[in-house]
């Protein structure tokens, strides 16, 4: 029996990751992982300060090492992750000017098998807590850029509206397979 692949799914804030992830794990019959920032913002009622950010990016990696055992459980060939460590480090150096989490973020993200990269060319939509706006989508984008340009695993850019996005994510993971 092969491994199931985890497949992130990573974009600036308002790109529509958790609507994609759970798509996708529908579409697959696979788990998928939450965000966990926006469930500490839900239960602490405000964002993360800057000495937190470690237990975000630690939270997110466990439910990645968590639904993967599930995935293996129920015979899955996935495991969709809305979002990853990698993000919670890009927007630690983005807000607090920390770049500390970055060395941790990149070992963390070998794990994916691939990479899909919202691009943010839907409409920016207030979400929580967690959104800073949508002027922040242009640089948050350009930094995760960077990041992904030295890992090993592949990336596919997706873009598109609606459906047409959900169509181009089936495409990239079908082929991928």
């Amino acid at each position: 029996m092969t491994q199931p692949r985890a497949i992130c799914i990573i974009g600036a804030e308002s790109t529509g990751k958790t609507t994609l992830a759970q798509s996708l794990a529908a579409h697959f019959d696979s788990p998928w992982v939450p965000e966990y920032l926006r469930t500490f913002c839900d239960l602490q009622g405000r964002t993360p300060t800057r000495d937190e950010q470690v237990q975000i990016l630690q939270t997110q990696h466990d439910g990645v090492l968590a639904a993967h055992l599930v995935a293996i459980d129920k015979g899955a060939p996935f495991v969709f992750c809305d979002t990853a460590p990698l993000l919670t480090a890009i927007y630690s150096e983005f807000l607090f000017d920390d770049v500390s989490l970055h060395a941790r973020a990149r070992q963390m993200h070998a794990r994916y098998a691939m990479t899909l990269l919202l691009a943010p060319d839907i409409a920016w939509v207030a979400d929580g807590l967690q959104r800073d706006g949508e002027q922040v989508r242009g640089p948050v984008t350009q930094m995760i850029e960077r990041e992904l340009a030295v890992i090993t695993q592949p990336v596919v850019t997706i873009t598109g509206q609606g459906d047409a996005r959900l169509q181009s994510a089936i495409a990239a993971v079908t082929a991928y397979r």
